[in-house]
């Protein structure tokens, strides 16, 4: 099974259908770029010849959304089958999904839905991870969610469960610390609590996004929309990560209210200068080589 990731430790871009057309006039560029797998599982036509084009001279990073690793159903084997044509096909530095489910009775739901952190989800979503990895013939990285309610009968908190997928499915971690500060606020942990019992190792790729604030009866909770520009407490929160972690991938999502490409290309340089502001490798992290 291939687990060699080849992304550069540099800041990147969520490539977005807007901006397709200002990375073809060579308006746009990144040091590497990142879609959402379901947007490219097509047999054929312009936005594929596109990305193509694109992909000859940017690393390749393909994101899912809807394989719905955490559902009781199992991996849906059609939409397994796409994703290996399009990983074939393209031949990504890495292939992500989420910890979340979204399929229930064959029915899609069109959500990322939280899992309850027990033994049971545990098994189900190793178990669909698996499944993943060997159909694909490579390891896949998993990404921590934003959650906006919490189970009462978890039995350990988020960062125990996902170590604990990374260590039985051998998978690696795409490290949202947008998500991470999302909930943290909404159920009242601490953010670098949650970052202090990741194991470096197993980061290969990090996000930051923006969010946005909802009112919910009386109380104000964070909404994880990507339709903001980052705000100064997640920036400092990925210099921890990356203190931890050493170098890598860094990629900003924005995929509402998507503004014109200097506006997001600015906010890639801020993760660059933060890349950049690494003096030296913590002791012990390693390279996003698995």
């Amino acid at each position: 099974m291939s687990t060699a990731l080849t992304l550069p430790n540099a800041a990147g871009a969520g490539l977005r259908i807007p901006h397709v057309g200002a990375f073809q006039r060579g308006e746009a560029k990144a040091n590497w770029v990142e879609v959402h797998s379901e947007n490219y599982m097509c047999a054929g036509g312009a936005r594929l010849r596109h990305l193509e084009n694109i992909r000859e001279d940017h690393p390749l990073s393909c994101h899912g959304v809807a394989l719905s690793l955490g559902s009781a159903d199992g991996v849906d084997a059609q939409h397994l089958a796409r994703l290996k044509d399009l990983v074939d096909r393209f031949e990504p530095s890495l292939v992500s999904d989420h910890i979340s489910w979204s399929v229930i009775d064959g029915i899609y739901l069109n959500d990322l839905l939280p899992l309850p952190y027990t033994e049971e989800a545990l098994d189900v979503l190793c178990r669909n991870i698996e499944k993943t990895q060997e159909a694909l013939g490579r390891s896949i990285a998993v990404e921590n969610p934003s959650t906006y309610a919490e189970f009462s009968h978890s039995t350990c908190p988020e960062w125990e469960f996902v170590g604990a997928v990374c260590k039985r499915t051998g998978c690696q971690l795409l490290l949202d610390v947008n998500n991470i500060y999302v909930s943290a606020t909404n159920h009242g942990f601490d953010p670098h609590m949650y970052l202090a019992n990741i194991p470096p190792e197993v980061v290969a790729e990090i996000h930051v996004a923006g969010h946005s604030e909802k009112q919910v009866g009386n109380e104000t909770i964070l909404v994880d929309t990507h339709s903001r520009p980052v705000i100064d407490a997640v920036w400092d929160l990925l210099g921890v990560a990356l203190h931890r972690t050493g170098p890598r991938p860094v990629l900003v999502e924005w995929d509402a209210e998507l503004p014109k490409w200097p506006v997001l290309e600015a906010e890639v340089q801020k993760a660059q200068t933060i890349l950049d502001q690494l003096t030296q490798q913590p002791p012990g992290a390693q390279s996003n080589v698995a």
